[in-house]
Parts: C-alpha cells; sequence; structure tokens
C-alpha cells in the first residue's frame, strides 16, 4: 500500500465516524419523518398488518417505497416514504455541510452512504431493490444531496476566504512579496 503523501489529512478513526455519523443521523431523520406521515395518511389495516407505522421495515425493506410489499399493496405508503426519503436527503445536505466540510470528499460520503443503504436493504429484504421507482428515488435524492451540499461547503470556504497572517518581516512575519513570489534573490 502507497503511503501517503505528508500533507495528507489521512484520519482512518475519523473516517470511520463521520461515516458512523452520517448514517446515523440519516436513519435518525428517517425515523423521525415516516412513522407519523404513516400514522396519518396510509392505510391503518395495512399497516397494522406489516407491524404499524413505526416499524423497521418501513425505511430497510425497498419493497415498501415501491409500493409492493409482500402482502398488502398501499400506494400511498410508498409515496410518503418516497417523500420522506428525498426530505431526509435534503436534510442530509446540513448534515454533510457540517460534518465532512471539505467540497471534494461529498461525493465520497454521499455514495457511501448510498450503498451502505442498498447493502442494509439487500440485507434485510433478502433481494436486491429491483424497482425502478425506489433507484429513481434514492439516486434523485443522492445527486441532490451531493449538488445541495458542495453548493453549501464551497460557499462556506469562499464566505470564510484565506485567512493570513501578513507581518512586516523579520522572525515574527513574513513580507507580503516573499509571500506571494516567494523567495527574494537580491
Amino acid at each position: 500500500m502507497a503511503k501517503p503523501p505528508p500533507n495528507s489529512n489521512w484520519d482512518p478513526l475519523l473516517l470511520i465516524s463521520q461515516i458512523v455519523s452520517m448514517q446515523t443521523l440519516h436513519y435518525l431523520t428517517l425515523s423521525l419523518l415516516v412513522p407519523p406521515l404513516l400514522g396519518l395518511f396510509a392505510d391503518p389495516k395495512a399497516l397494522e398488518y406489516h407491524g404499524g407505522a413505526s416499524s423497521v421495515g418501513m425505511i430497510m425493506d425497498w419493497r415498501q417505497m415501491a409500493s409492493f410489499p409482500p402482502t398488502t399493496e398501499d400506494p400511498t405508503r410508498g409515496w410518503l416514504i418516497a417523500f420522506c426519503w428525498i426530505l431526509t436527503s435534503l436534510l442530509d445536505t446540513a448534515y454533510l455541510t457540517f460534518l465532512i466540510r471539505r467540497p471534494r470528499l461529498i461525493l465520497d460520503f454521499a455514495l457511501t452512504l448510498l450503498f451502505n443503504h442498498l447493502v442494509l436493504t439487500t440485507y434485510y429484504a433478502a433481494h436486491v431493490p429491483s424497482s425502478g421507482f425506489w433507484w429513481v428515488v434514492v439516486g434523485a435524492g443522492t445527486l441532490g444531496m451531493v449538488v445541495g451540499a458542495e453548493q453549501l461547503c464551497v460557499r462556506r470556504e469562499m464566505r470564510e476566504g484565506l485567512e493570513v497572517e501578513v507581518g512586516q518581516g523579520g522572525e515574527d512575519g513574513v513580507l507580503l512579496e516573499e509571500m506571494e513570489l516567494g523567495e527574494r534573490r537580491d
């Protein structure tokens, strides 16, 4: 394995903690949005048969979003879960902006979030998602997450600007010309 350059900030513990934090915030947001909306708008009989609005399957089983669960079909439930997914993806832009902070890492973390969800969903449902609707919703949410978070990160970096301490020369500071052009060759 190649050794990273000395200036890189390679910290595996930080990366793993950021991935775990993003997954946790994503599923926490979904678990706060899905049950109340399903309880208000979805068919109560169909929900009761599947374990209620707060069932883990409402988030982890891709068939629920695709509106073809194993037993009863409820298109309202699928649309509500899709709406919650898109809303959660929009909130994920804020999480990415504040946790990751670097525009060049946003795509990596968003795709990691999507890949981890795909693995967990496949494991939970014992089947790879085959619904075009599921892929479109998850893809659109991820695309919005990437574009929005990168915009917010770049905007924050532009607003903060480059903070450089300019001195008058000597031991404590650096001449402005040296900082811009390099060392003087007098």
